[in-house]
């Protein structure tokens, strides 16, 4: 009974990091697939709260080697309506000409904008379906500021990192019309570019930057500009949810420690009611090292069977967790787990040495007693 409540110590221990670890890797994965629709290849220019970007700076932008596609995008919010319901949206203003060739988030049904659209937008996934008791559907007119707009196109689900779920996408000009707070014509809130090779997104966005300056009179302390590459948006969110992963698994690792002082504590024992069977066997001739050995195999296999049980059961609860955390959290949220075969490797392995090293000392002092002492106790 005591071995078994120690083995469950190691058991908690390497399913907590298992689950802990696979959930991570899952959320790692569903981030960089939401974020892999960002496209690498794409820069935002967005102005500062005290200025606006305007046709001028579009125009300096195509003269940047290495680029595309440059579209300004002009960005509020107004009150649609549908039937009796009211909601506030985000609106966005795009250019129409070349739209199609910066949007990376795919249609669920409908099509894109197109130059000579005047009345017509494309929906978010999130506002289509889940804003209003009735969903919008293509071809249905919508109602946004007092003007009547036909939805021509809805987008798929994309996580809400490029912001598509919850916005209303229409040409620029209609959209300086129905905003709460218009941009005159001309002015933009922020800038899309799309660059030929990702590769040099840090070079173009250098070269970008330089060429802003210089057109809008602004040095490094005065300017009213940024220049953020989706690239270094992926990078900084994949190290985030990295972090996160490493930090809840080092705190899962805090079990498996509590599981190893259970181990030693068993071993300590295990030493102390067979001291006899110790002092006969070193009598009989076993070597220090061979007696060494027999606790450690022993303290060993508790890693083992708990390192195996633990794993099964970490596999368990990271696969629960992907069936039931939709239901728990609620509909449209994805949950996913990868369990790669490098950390059922590494939590056996870590299960294992935990195992070894919880028995070094117990296995120690029983090699060092003296036979003649050790036959001696009376148990």
């Amino acid at each position: 009974m005591r071995s078994w409540l120690t083995i469950v110590g190691i058991v908690i221990g390497v399913a907590a990091i298992v689950a802990i670890i696979s959930i991570g890797a899952g959320m790692q994965a569903s981030v960089q697939k939401s974020l892999g629709s960002l496209g690498g290849d794409l820069i935002t220019v967005y102005a500062a709260s005290t200025s606006n970007l305007t046709d001028k700076d579009v125009n300096m932008i195509k003269q940047v080697p290495g680029i595309l596609y440059v579209s300004g995008v002009v960005s509020g919010r107004s009150d649609i309506i549908l039937g009796n319901e009211k909601a506030s949206v985000s609106i966005n203003g795009i250019d129409t000409t070349v739209w199609r060739s910066t949007i990376t988030t795919d249609l669920e049904s409908g099509r894109y904008l197109q130059p000579g659209d005047s009345n017509s937008v494309v929906i978010g996934y999130s506002l289509a379906h889940d804003l209003f008791l009735q969903p919008i559907t293509q071809n249905r007119p919508i109602t946004i500021a007092g003007k009547t707009f036909k939805v021509v196109g809805i987008f798929a689900r994309s996580g809400g990192f490029d912001g598509t779920d919850t916005a209303v996408y229409m040409p620029a000009d209609s959209a300086r019309d129905v905003i709460t707070d218009p941009k005159e014509r001309k002015q933009f809130s922020s800038i899309t570019v799309k660059i030929a090779d990702q590769n040099l997104a840090d070079k173009v966005t250098d070269d970008i930057n330089q060429k802003l300056m210089m057109s809008r009179h602004v040095n490094s302390r005065t300017k009213d500009f940024t220049v953020i590459p989706f690239a270094l948006i992926q990078q900084q969110i994949g190290s985030i949810t990295l972090a996160i992963t490493m930090f809840l698994g080092s705190i899962a690792a805090v079990s498996l420690l509590v599981g190893a002082v259970g181990i030693a504590n068993t071993m300590f024992m295990s030493v102390m009611e067979r001291t006899k069977q110790i002092g006969l066997l070193k009598a009989l001739g076993a070597t220090d090292n061979e007696v060494m050995k027999l606790f450690l195999i022993e303290s060993g296999l508790f890693g083992v069977v708990g390192g195996v049980i633990g794993i099964t059961v970490g596999i368990l609860i990271s696969v629960l967790i992907t069936a039931i955390g939709p239901q728990m959290i609620g509909q449209g949220v994805a949950m996913t787990t990868v369990i790669p075969p490098s950390l059922i490797i590494f939590a056996l392995a870590f299960s294992i040495i935990t195992g070894v090293l919880s028995g070094v000392m117990p296995a120690r002092n029983a090699a060092k007693m003296n036979p003649v002492d050790a036959l001696r106790i009376e148990q």
